[in-house]
């Protein structure tokens, strides 16, 4: 029985016409798309720092600058999520037509810039414009990445590559809690902090200018990588209304998917707010809450997405198509009811330890969604639809998770109840999340047994 390779076996004289084979695809050498991954990985570690940094600063940034909670919740999410979720879409046809590389490089560097120029900012706009630069360069870097991986290796072997990109996430932000939290220390420590050109700066400014810089070597190094050649499938389209209308047809499939990891997102960066919250709550320190939570983020969420992308390229192996999709649905039943009790615990241990079940919740949605998307789409769309995928599902989590958590405890709670603000994002979102699953699940095993599913040359009836 024939490999499975996603291309069309259709026989038609024409190629790139519709129903045309698709050419052999060159997969790059491993060692060459392991390098690739590994470089994409490393740069998604730095923008999970950069993302991450200002929820372990949150208290002397409201100090410093007199900024409310509600003030705070647009900092940690909105500020940085509208352009950077928005210019996706754009960085997708751009990821789609020109140098990858190049585009990952220039984003990179911009975010780190950016980083640490938010260590500059003395009031609160300042810091704002700051948190806006950094979305726009961190928007280049999903939809290329989520391009370039899957040109990089066939279907039945994307699992463990995506696994180790997605595995960024915990692992950028356990490094940001831990590293962030000892430049912190060592800045407090310092009597005075003075900066060849800049002066004295207070120790969070020096933080935000401690961990932003590095990211300039990382843009060199990608700048210097080679890119894979593209993966593309018989139909063989990229524009922007193409993509959109192939979507439509599909709508139920990708409007469900879309819906249940945005739940996940929702959660995930409503925890901005959990550095705060250990320290009102149960008079944690901050450097002890960074390390815990440093420590889990670094070894439960590499762990858990890792286990999840050898679990998907096993069930995709045999025979199950809707493999990554269970692995999503299973994720979600698990965070959100630990999301919601977290904050409820009577003591940070116990907290704790229901928040290490919640990681992994998080963690196993964050590996498999990826590359539940990347199986029912062409690769010549896979740039677009990405960053679509990831445009909404970053602005539903960074612009309802932060800043609910904020707006719920100035409106409802006067600003003195963080723990209930908290657990009612969770709630508020993952009920609707839970009623989706079973429908998501029928949807997209249709889509996965249908005529037409990535890569597959023939169009369904009505389609253009």
């Amino acid at each position: 029985m024939a490999r499975n390779t996603g291309l069309s076996t259709a026989a038609t004289p024409v190629p790139g016409t519709p129903g045309a084979p698709a050419p052999a695809h060159a997969w790059p050498r491993p060692l060459r798309a392991w390098y690739l991954v590994s470089l994409l990985t490393l740069a998604y570690i730095f923008s999970f720092v950069d993302k991450y940094i200002p929820a372990l600063l949150v208290e002397p940034l409201q100090r410093d600058l007199g900024i409310t909670d509600t003030q705070m919740g647009l900092l940690l999410g909105p500020a940085f999520a509208v352009l950077y979720a928005t210019l996706g879409l754009p960085m997708g046809w751009l990821a789609d037509r020109f140098r990858r590389t190049t585009l990952v490089a220039m984003g990179v560097a911009l975010w780190s810039l950016a980083t640490a120029a938010s260590g500059l900012a003395g009031s609160f706009g300042r810091l704002l414009l700051a948190r806006v630069g950094v979305g726009i360069g961190d928007a280049t870097l999903a939809p290329c990445a989520m391009s370039m991986i899957p040109d990089s290796f066939p279907p039945e072997r994307r699992g463990r590559p995506i696994a180790l990109y997605v595995a960024a996430q915990s692992f950028g932000a356990g490094l940001a809690a831990l590293g962030g939290a000892a430049v912190l220390a060592w800045a407090n420590a310092q009597s005075e902090i003075s900066l060849p050109v800049v002066g004295i700066v207070a120790p969070w400014q020096f933080t935000f200018i401690a961990v932003g810089m590095p990211g300039l070597v990382v843009a060199l190094l990608l700048l210097l990588v080679r890119e894979p050649p593209r993966e593309v499938s018989a139909r063989n389209s990229t524009s922007m209304r193409q993509t959109l209308r192939w979507l439509g047809a599909r709508s139920p499939v990708y409007a469900s998917l879309t819906a249940v990891v945005s739940v996940m997102t929702i959660v995930a960066y409503s925890q901005n707010w959990y550095a705060a919250l250990w320290q009102r709550q149960w008079g944690w320190d901050i450097t002890r809450f960074a390390t815990w939570s440093g420590l889990a983020l670094i070894i439960v969420g590499p762990l858990t997405v890792n286990l999840t992308g050898w679990l998907s390229d096993r069930l995709c192996a045999r025979g199950r198509a809707d493999g990554p999709l269970l692995i999503v649905l299973a994720g979600t039943l698990l965070l959100v009811p630990t999301g919601i009790l977290a904050p409820l615990m009577p003591t940070g241990e116990l907290a704790f330890a229901v928040w290490l079940c919640n990681l992994v919740g998080l963690s196993m949605v964050s590996a498999a969604a990826p590359v539940a998307l990347l199986n029912i789409t062409p690769g010549e769309m896979r740039g677009q639809v990405s960053a679509l995928f990831y445009m909404i599902i970053m602005l539903a989590g960074l612009v309802i998770g932060p800043l609910a958590v904020g707006l719920f405890n100035d409106a409802l709670f006067a600003g003195s109840n963080i723990a209930l603000a908290c657990s009612l994002v969770p709630l508020v979102a993952g009920i609707p999340g839970l009623a989706l699953l079973g429908y998501t699940r029928r949807e997209y095993r249709k889509a996965v047994a249908g005529p037409y599913n990535a890569g597959v040359g023939s169009r369904p009836s009505g389609s253009e």
